[in-house]
């Protein structure tokens, strides 16, 4: 039986202002190493504040969260950072690039925070990841002056840089058009298939989900199916 990479086991949520409303209710589903999952559901029914949660940028919970077998609910928050910087990498729905920076340099930033390399082990790793998402020719241009297909490319690499254990990503091909979106689906798949990297993607996208491994289906706050 294999040791799911992220578990969550009996996650409650509640909103306290303005009245208490309880928004998360008996979350539990784990995923494996190389899975690539995708969470779907209505607006509002929960599904970023999950998403919020497991990535560790929320610890006000009830429940249990387990990175890599290890319990993390609980720990303190220089703790927290650096599991989240080292073992999470993350693509949002907007690319969130500093704009004046290189790409280069916004793909090394995550490992300059970090600080286990030296800057020239961090360069050379950043156009490796450059490499994987057939980007190196980018590597000098400012972000600023690059498609947002190519933005999204930018963080997909920052987002591996520091060979995370899973990548979460909140609608991450929400802003792209259909081709753009295959494009980042397809390097999803990639790096699930051939580099085992697990992948749990909140989406709106219908077309987007029904091609990953498996879809976690939300509703008022309950997952109702897996």
């Amino acid at each position: 039986m294999m040791t799911p990479i992220l578990e969550a086991r009996h996650i409650d949520k509640y909103f306290k202002k303005p009245v208490k409303f309880q928004v998360l209710k008996d979350i539990s589903f784990g995923i494996n190493a190389g899975e690539f999952v995708s969470i779907m559901g209505k607006s509002g029914c929960g599904k970023s504040t999950l998403l919020y949660i497991l990535s560790t940028m929320d610890t006000a919970y009830e429940g249990e969260l387990y990175l890599n077998n290890e319990l993390i609910t609980g720990q303190n928050p220089d703790k927290l950072s650096y599991i989240r910087n080292k073992h999470i990498g993350f693509v949002f729905q907007f690319h969130y690039l500093l704009s004046d920076f290189s790409v280069l340099e916004n793909v090394m930033l995550p490992a300059k925070k970090l600080a286990e390399k030296s800057p020239q082990e961090i360069e050379y790793d950043a156009i490796g990841k450059l490499q994987i998402l057939n980007i190196p020719h980018l590597a000098k241009k400012k972000a600023s002056q690059i498609s947002g297909g190519e933005k999204q490319r930018v963080a997909i690499a920052r987002a591996l840089i520091n060979s995370p254990s899973i990548i979460m990503g909140d609608e991450p091909t929400g802003n792209l058009d259909s081709h753009n979106s295959d494009n980042v689906f397809n390097i999803f798949k990639q790096l699930s298939e051939e580099q085992g990297l697990s992948l749990l993607i909140v989406t709106h996208d219908e077309d987007f989900a029904n091609r990953t491994h498996r879809i976690v289906t939300m509703e008022d706050g309950r997952i109702i199916s897996v």
